[in-house]
C-alpha cells in the first residue's frame, strides 16, 4: 500500500444528476460551515449508535441542494400537482 486513503463517499441522484457526497465524519465535517459544524458536533456526540446512519446521511445530504429540492417538491404536491409518482405498492395484478 502507498499510503494513499480514498475518502468514503456516498452517491445519490440531485436534479437528475449522480452526486457524491461526504461518507465518513471527517468527509462532513469538512463540507460544512462554521455554524453547521458546531451543529454537527453538538448533535453527532450524543446520536445513539444505532442511529448514527441516519443522522450521518442525513448531514452528508445537508452539504447539497437535496433539502431545497425536497422542498420544491413538497410544494407542488401541496398544490395538488401530478409530479408523476407511482405507489410503491401498485395493489393486485389479477395473477392468480
Amino acid at each position: 500500500m502507498d499510503g494513499a486513503v480514498e475518502e468514503a463517499t456516498l452517491k445519490t441522484v440531485l436534479g437528475g444528476e449522480l452526486v457524491e457526497l461526504p461518507g465518513t465524519i471527517a468527509g462532513i465535517r469538512a463540507a460544512l460551515g462554521p455554524a453547521e459544524l458546531e451543529r454537527f458536533e453538538g448533535e453527532i456526540e450524543h446520536t445513539p449508535v444505532a442511529d448514527l446512519p441516519a443522522v450521518l446521511a442525513r448531514w452528508a445530504l445537508s452539504t447539497t441542494t437535496a433539502v431545497e429540492e425536497d422542498e420544491e417538491v413538497f410544494s407542488r404536491l401541496e398544490r395538488g400537482e401530478d409530479i408523476g409518482a407511482v405507489p410503491a405498492d401498485p395493489g393486485p395484478t389479477g395473477v392468480a
